[in-house]
């Protein structure tokens, strides 16, 4: 009986550490305090090296004093991600490691 137990969970261990992380979605409000209007806003986790896809894409510019739900749903399941964005004069704001898992908004000001 003892042995088909530790068995038993043996193979749920072994089972739970083959299942992929869960993915998230994250969705959060970007504050333009700025005096930049926004074209672009990409994002990626902290541990890569290439940008995402434009999130601003669908909602097009986000201009100085206005706000936007932006949502990452790149399938990774980790918390820290680089944010950069990108301003009407090519200006370039790169923010590293920020926690998404715990944002429920972001501001940008001058």
């Amino acid at each position: 009986m003892k042995k088909n137990i530790l068995s038993g969970v043996a193979a749920l261990a072994l089972l739970a550490s083959a299942l992929p992380a869960a993915a998230q979605t994250v969705e959060f409000t970007i504050i333009n305090n700025s005096s930049v209007d926004l074209h672009y806003f990409y994002t990626t986790p902290s541990t890569d090296e290439s940008w995402g896809e434009d999130l601003l894409e669908d909602m097009g510019i986000l201009e100085a004093g206005y706000q936007a739900t932006a949502t990452i749903g790149d399938g990774s399941d980790e918390c820290l991600y680089d944010f950069k964005f990108l301003g009407e004069n090519g200006e370039e704001l790169i923010v590293p490691e920020v926690d998404i898992c715990s944002l429920d908004s972001y501001t940008l000001t001058d």
